[in-house]
Parts: structure tokens; sequence; C-alpha cells
């Protein structure tokens, strides 16, 4: 294997191709490879739906409309392993992670993604999970693409750009909607349009959509009547539904997260929540049309009867024949209102527990039920200038989906090529544009993007906004600082001045509680005001006690913000439930670490925005089976501090390194050495972590500080 991978790379040094024929050519592939993975998991989650709701509730009729609570269990408890032990990447809808490999791995993301995400989405959506097959798609296109650019070994852009393609393949696939793919891949993947890679993304996309139809048909995702606006007054109806999906949007969000926190803190195996999550839909499903049954709507909109695969609970699956039924004007409004609701309670039930699917089509389904409901509103109210229920319906669908993703243009594209329909366009982008302003003016953040933030990683346009809101101080602390003893003699101080050439220091008292912080300021102030230093003058009654702290989860952006109005050159890093425990010092020139880091993290080079030294060097090693570093913690290296350990990369993954991080033979070790001295790092591993010395008097190592 290892010399076919090796061989790629040289073929294309052989042949010496176009840049533009490679990209196009790998384009293609991409399109090709994703459009055949889209209609293998289409199969897929009908050969499942097929197997669970038809042969086995056929084989064993005992439980009767009880398998509705069996059968999701069912789906999670084989999507769940499959999740906690092969690629926790295929956990949830999947887009940030193909967003966070965009910024922050040079859209590198590991193989077996492919594999989990195909087969615990097809548990998941086939067991009747609420969630949608799109977002998947998008992470199995985006896993193509980015293997395929690793195999060639391709750079960074070119891989981000075939992930791109990928992305863009799965919409157009999953949809057939080729121009809604190659939207949301610019409007919401890469985040801005640059023409350069715009064309591979829709070769990508038409490949993708052509092949797709070819073998599942071509035709329109929903077949609806043609509709159109009776009277230009009944645009500013579509103003109100575009806040009220502005609110239904945020809510899925919310709703979402929430009970994904709750989930991710309650103490239980991994491998099993899927599972207590599909049991909670289940109930779900058995209790809602037992409520609605008791006389709020028509009974035969519940299907309450069997066979159980003719009278699915509309809450399960992605729900594509529930949209239609609400474009067509087919339900009634108590089942149109209670649907908006409860098809974001259940897929958050499925998604929040830790399952594997997408949140667009859910997001689709709670428009299409809002509008419809709407349309039925304002048809009772104002019968003359209404076009009835339907259109009403369409919009929505786009509306709370632009709402959630803020992806505007998206949803107009995605609703308009789905329904085959143009005569919508116009309500569509009003009530499209008020909904995304009125969310993102609630809730700043998208239902892709808040997962990326609660991270620390912000995006803007698709980047990062700044690499320092990537690093936390933790990282970069110094965990080991040299402190001084309150009760110290303000004299000794002259001594530790000059031997550590550092100008503040911690103060603790005898149990090393943090008291104050001690600078060479305060006693030049003391010793210039009394003429010297007295010699009953303790270190505590010149030190500074009303301290700015910092935490050690706060990012570095947060640290140099509050050293900057004060100029202070350092901060003490104290626990957060216990303010006397010092944990660290964070100084100014650990903020030029940080930013070194978080530059490299995300494959590029640092900006000229802060002073980079131009004898820093970055630099790789192997960790191999005999090197004495292999098999320990990076805090036993006692790595000196011109040496900053940026990223080890483990059979394919890259892990950010912390203190605690064990070296593994087969490490790569990306490091950056102040001074150029890279092989100095090379010596350290050698030598492995510092042999214990005989017992003897503590002798505090100097610390060489180094001021911006």
């Amino acid at each position: 294997m290892t010399n076919r991978r090796l061989s790629l790379p040289r073929l294309l040094d052989r042949l010496l191709p176009s840049g533009t024929a490679v990209l196009f050519a790998t384009a293609v592939v991409v399109g090709l490879g994703t459009g055949i993975g889209a209609v293998i998991f289409i199969r897929l989650i009908a050969l499942v739906e097929e197997g669970l709701f038809h042969r086995l509730a056929t084989s064993l009729p005992g439980p009767g409309r009880w398998w509705f609570l069996i059968i999701p269990a069912l789906g999670g408890l084989v999507a769940g392993p499959i999740i906690a032990y092969f690629a926790r990447e295929a956990k949830g809808h999947g887009v940030p992670e193909v967003m966070q490999a965009i910024v922050l791995s040079g859209g590198r993301i590991r193989p077996r993604v492919v594999v989990a995400k195909v087969l615990a989405s097809a548990a998941c959506i086939g067991s009747g999970g609420s969630a949608g097959r799109e977002g998947p798609i998008v992470q199995v296109g985006a896993a193509l693409g980015s293997t395929l650019g690793q195999l060639f070994h391709f750079s960074d852009a070119r891989i981000r750009n075939l992930v791109a393609c990928g992305t863009a393949a799965g919409i157009a696939a999953t949809f057939n909607a080729p121009i809604a793919g190659v939207i949301f891949s610019v409007e919401i993947i890469l985040g801005d349009l640059r023409l350069g890679e715009l064309g591979s993304v829709v070769v990508s996309a038409v490949t993708a959509s052509v092949l797709a139809r070819s073998i599942l048909g071509d035709r329109p995702a929903f077949v609806i009547p043609d509709y159109s606006m009776t009277s230009p007054w009944e645009i500013l109806l579509y103003f109100i539904l575009g806040v009220l999906a502005a609110f239904v949007g945020v809510f899925f969000i919310k709703l979402l997260y929430a009970t994904e926190d709750y989930f991710d803190n309650w103490r239980f195996p991994e491998a099993l929540k899927p599972a207590v999550g599909g049991l909670l839909l289940g109930a779900l499903a058995l209790l809602y049309p037992a409520v609605l049954g008791l006389g709020f709507a028509p009974r035969d909109e519940l299907l309450l009867g069997l066979p159980l695969s003719a009278n699915m609970p509309r809450v399960f699956g992605a729900g594509f024949p529930v949209i239609e039924g609400a474009l067509l004007g087919e339900l009634s409004f108590v089942l149109l209102a209670a649907l908006v609701v409860l098809k974001v309670v259940a897929t958050s039930l499925t998604l929040g527990s830790g399952n594997s699917g997408g949140v667009f089509a859910p997001g689709l389904f709670s428009g299409a039920m809002l509008g419809g409901a709407f349309g039925h509103v304002v048809s009772f109210i104002f019968p003359g200038i209404t076009a009835g229920v339907g259109p009403y319906a369409t919009v929505g669908m786009a509306a709370v989906f632009a709402a959630a993703a803020r992806a505007p243009l998206t949803a107009v594209l995605i609703v308009f090529e789905m329904t085959d329909d143009y005569r919508m366009i116009l309500p569509l982008m009003a009530a499209v544009i008020v909904a995304t302003v009125v969310a993102q003016h609630i809730h700043p953040e998208s239902i892709y993007t808040l997962k990326l933030a609660r991270r620390g990683i912000h995006l803007a346009r698709g980047r990062v906004v700044d690499v320092l809101d990537s690093v936390t101080v933790m990282e970069v602390m110094n965990s080991k600082p040299v402190t001084v003893d309150a009760n110290l003699p303000a004299k000794a101080l002259t001594d530790i001045f000059l031997q550590t050439n550092s100008h503040a220091f911690p103060v603790v008292d005898g149990d090393g509680r943090l008291e104050g912080i001690v600078s060479l300021d305060d006693y030049r102030r003391v010793a210039t005001r009394q003429g010297g230093i007295p010699p009953d003058l303790r270190v505590a009654d010149i030190a500074t006690q009303n301290l700015v702290v910092v935490y050690p989860d706060e990012t570095v952006r947060v640290a140099l913000r509050r050293m900057a109005p004060r100029d202070l050159s350092r901060l003490p890093v104290v626990s957060r439930s216990d303010p006397s425990c010092l944990l660290g010092i964070v100084r100014r020139s650990d903020v030029l670490k940080a930013y070194e880091l978080g530059t490299v993290r995300r494959g590029q080079e640092p900006e000229p925005r802060l002073p980079v030294p131009p004898d820093t060097r970055m630099g790789e090693f192997i960790i191999e089976k005999d090197t004495p570093a292999a098999g320990h913690a990076l805090r036993e290296m006692r790595i000196p501090r011109e040496f900053v350990v940026v990223s080890i990369v483990r059979d394919g993954e890259t892990i950010m390194p912390h203190g605690d991080t064990v070296l593994k033979p087969g490490d790569v070790v990306t490091v950056l050495a102040k001074g150029g001295d890279v092989g100095g790092f090379a010596r350290c591993l050698r030598s492995g972590p510092p042999q214990p010395q005989a017992p003897g008097p503590a002798v505090e190592p100097p610390e060489i500080d180094e001021e911006l």
C-alpha cells in the first residue's frame, strides 16, 4: 500500500499535466465517488428500513405498534459502537467537522470516516432516527476529496478545494440539486467565493448529480402544482412568515445543543447513548398520535393502523413524504402546528444523544410545517389575497433552514431546485432574508458554527477570526513559575532579580497560596521613596494585592485583552474554583508562542501582525521505537522553553499536544525552535526524561525571561 501511495505523485511528476487538468480530473473523480456513495447510502437506508419495519415486524407481529419504541433503539445499538470505537467524527450531523478540517487541518479528514458515517447514519435513519441523509453524504464526499488529495500529496489549498468539491457533490446527489450544492459549498464550507476554486466545485457537483439522476431517476424531490402570489400585498405576509421562521430556527439550534450537552454530561457509556435517544424517540412517536387523537386532529392523519411500513410516525426519518403532503396542502392545521415542534424535539433526541445524521432535512421539514400552519391561518383571515397553504409551506421550508444555517442563497436555491418552480422566487427571497437577519440578531451562531464556537474556533467567512482564539492559556503558560515567599525580606529580591533576569514573581504564603505579585517596579518605587529597602520590610508589604488574573481554559486573546489596559507583562493563571490556587504564569512572550502555535495548526505561515523573530525555525521529528522519549508524557521531558511542540500526527490524525500527551512510536512531532536550533530538540528526544537525582537541597533553576 505504501508503494502504491508513493507511485501516485511520482506518476504526476512524470506526466507533468497542467494544474487545471489535474484540478478538474480530480474533481470529476470526487464527483463520481460521492455520487456512487450517495446512491449506495440511499439504497442502504431503504434496505435497513425494509428489513426492520417490514420483515422483522411481519415475522414477529407480537409487539404490534410497540415496534416503534424498539426499532429506533436497535438502530442506536448499531450506530453507537461504530461512532464510539471506530470514528468519533461520525457523531452528529458532521458538517462542523468538515468546516473545522477546512480551517484548521488543511482539509485533512481520516478515510475511515467514510465507512463509519455511512454505516452509522444508515442504521440511524433506516431505523426511524429523525435526521437527514445530506449531512452524512456531505461528510462522505468531503472525506473522499480529502483522501484523494492526501494520496497525491497535494498542497493544503488543493486538498481544501477537493473537500469543497465533495460537499457540493454530496448535496447535488442527495437532493438532485447541483446549483444548491455549489452554493452550499461556497456559502458554508469555504465561506467565500474564489473563482479559481469555483470551476472544480461546479464540475464535481454536476458529475455527482448526473450519476445520481441516471440511477435514482431524473425528477425533482417534490412534485407540486404551480404556485404564485395572488396579490402584491401578500408579500407582507411572507415577511411575517420570515420572522416566525427565525424563531423556529433559533429554537432548533438551542434545543439541539441543549440536548447534546445533557447527553455529553451524562455519565453513561458513549456507545449506548444513541440507543437511549432512540428509545426516547420511539416513546415520542407512540405518544403524540394518541394525544392528537383525542379530538385535536383527524384520526386518518395520525397513521394509527398496521402494517408498520405503511403507517410510519411522521417524526421518523428525513420526512420527505410528510413535507410533500404539506406542500400540497393535504395536512390539517393542528397536525402541521404540532409537527413544527415535534420534529425539532425528535431530531434533538436523535442527534443530541450522539447518533449520526444531518440537520438539513429536519430544518426543511419544520419549515414546511410552519409555513403550512401559517398558510391555514392567513387563508382563513385573508381569503381574498392568499394563494392557499402550499405556497407558504414552500417558502417556510427555505426560511427555517436559512435561519438555522445562516445560508440564505443555499436555502433559496435548494427549494427552487427541489420543487422545480421559479414562480415563488420573490416571496422566497423576502422570507429567507428576513429570517436570516432576525435569527442572526437573536442568536449570532448558526447550527453549524455553534459547535465550533464552543471549541474556541470562531469563524468569519469560513476562516478563523483570530488564531489567538484557538489557543488556550493552559497550552502556553509556564506551569512552574519562580515564586517568592510572602514573608521573605524585601531586600532579598535584589539577588533574585539578578539571578533570574525576570521582572516579576508571584507571591505565595507558606502553603503555596497566591497572595499577590511583586515586580521590579514595586521594588524600585519603595527604594526610591524610602531611600533604600528597610531590613524589616517583607515582600508582602510591597507586593500588589489587587491582581488581574486569567483562567487556564480561557483563550490567549482574553489574556492579551486583560494585559493591555494596565500594560501588564504577565498574568497569574489561577483555578476557577479557587482563585488563590496558582497554576502558572502567562507572559507577553507567551502570546508570541500562542500565535505561532495557532498559525501552524491552521497550516499557514504566520501573518505579519505580531513581530516574529527571524531566527524561529520549524522542524518535524519521528518517534522511533528505540527513542528514549517514547512512552513518556511531554511534561516528563522537561522540554526547554525555546521549543514549542505545536502538533503530533498519529495514525493520520492530528493531535493538539498538552503536558499529559504521551509520545508513541510512529508519532510525527512538529516543533518550533526559537533561536533556530531545531537539532536541540532532537537531542532532547534522545536523552529522554531527566533521571531522578539523589535527595539534596532544592535549588530553583534560574529562568530567563524574554519580553517582547
